[in-house]
């Protein structure tokens, strides 16, 4: 009985993380845990049972988010083509802004849930200045990009969060392909 009780509890609390993610990239990070426990189908007790307050249920989320966007940096320094990676990053970056819109606005804006990752962010932001330098000393992108150029773009991009989703696409896209355009040699 007490093993069947802990796979339902953590079955619960995997399907509380991944509707709450959904929800929160969707909607934002003050969506209240009612609505969180209706769309997951269980009772509000049961989220509070597995996350006794809301910021519990927020870092959950964006702890899990942040550890996605580590993987994907490790992984774009390990790729030997150093145009490649920075390409595919700034391509990244631009899909996660709208797919995951409430929760970037935590990791990059100033929602308060973002202040616990500072050191994630800064370890991001040394990766980026590695790309940039590993692809502008391979001679695969303009000699005169600096960091600072993508970050302006990689913000121009952010700043579609605050438009409609459906517009948001194509726009974010588009202007992910200007930017990797314009860095290119």
């Amino acid at each position: 009985m007490t093993r069947k009780f802990r796979t339902d509890a953590e079955h619960n609390r995997r399907r509380i993380v991944a509707v709450a993610r959904a929800a929160f990239a969707a909607d934002g990070l003050d969506l209240p845990v009612h609505e969180i426990a209706r769309r997951a189908g269980l009772g509000v007790a049961t989220v509070y049972r597995h996350f006794p307050s809301r910021q519990d249920l927020v870092g959950a989320v964006l702890t899990e988010q942040v550890a996605v966007c580590g993987a994907q940096m490790r992984a774009a320094l390990d790729d030997p083509d150093p145009w490649r990676a920075l390409r595919a990053t700034v391509h990244r970056f631009a899909e996660n802004q709208v797919r995951h819109r409430g929760l970037n606005e935590a990791l990059l804006g100033s929602h308060p849930a973002g202040a616990a990752f500072a050191g994630q962010r800064r370890a991001q932001a040394r990766g980026l200045e590695q790309l940039v330098e590993r692809a502008r000393s391979a001679g695969g992108v303009r000699p005169e990009l600096s960091v600072e150029d993508v970050r302006i773009g990689l913000r121009a991009i952010a700043s579609f969060r605050a438009g409609s989703p459906e517009g948001g696409i194509l726009a974010v896209r588009r202007l992910a392909d200007l930017l990797v355009a314009g860095m290119s040699r």
